[in-house]
């Protein structure tokens, strides 16, 4: 069985300083509860015990936080994919049970943020929207081509046929499933992270068609 993937909970933003940090873990919070259109520059500087223009010191506006802490995100679950598919080996199985279990990780793990990331990032406009839109596409690429390279080695038998349109369509449906674990499963599921890991991963395997070892 696959080893538990737990992926690290880095600050927020990369690189930022520490009163970034501040700001950004009390945007966080706010944006999971109330959404990021119904939080003023007020309700997240005044979390942090500062006046509403101490936001403006280091960021140029609610919304280039809101872009800032959604990049990062993905950006951090990027290169922690990098990471687990190098130590993944080559099987195509042992790739895919990788990524959903570093992303089931992250969305249990860290739901507040992952939460923020997927959905707050269609409050974004212009060019920073198309840039997160990029970034959550390299990540389903990455599903899709273990999907299809697996289902070119004969490992997965994909709905549709085994081709690039199947394992994209393949990929889509498990990312979603992973990154939208409900607030229910969350809240009220008591075995655990692992647990779920494990379990998302069976769903996951059976969606590729995987076959038998």
């Amino acid at each position: 069985m696959t080893e538990p993937q737990f992926p690290r909970g880095d600050d927020l933003p990369i690189g930022g300083t520490a009163l970034q940090r501040r700001l950004a873990e009390a945007a966080v919070e706010l944006f999971y509860a109330h959404g990021a259109t119904a939080t003023t520059v007020r309700d997240i500087t005044g979390a942090c015990g500062l006046t509403p223009g101490a936001l403006y010191n280091h960021f140029s506006s609610k919304e280039d936080l809101l872009y800032v802490l959604v990049r990062d995100v993905h950006l951090q679950v990027n290169e922690q994919m990098t990471a687990v598919l190098a130590e993944a080996g080559p099987e195509p199985a042992t790739q895919l049970s990788a990524m959903v279990r570093l992303l089931v990780a992250h969305t249990a793990g860290f739901k507040k943020r992952s939460r923020v990331a997927n959905r707050e990032f269609t409050a974004l406009t212009g060019a920073r929207r198309q840039e997160v839109r990029a970034l959550r596409r390299q990540l389903r690429d990455r599903l899709g081509a273990t999907l299809l390279a697996g289902a070119e080695q004969g490992a997965f038998n994909l709905a549709g046929g085994n081709d690039a349109p199947s394992a994209t369509l393949a990929a889509a449906t498990i990312s979603n499933m992973c990154v939208h674990i409900s607030e229910w499963t969350l809240e009220h599921y008591p075995p655990g992270i692992p647990d779920l890991q494990e379990r998302f991963d069976v769903m996951a395997l059976r969606i590729a068609g995987a076959r038998p070892a």
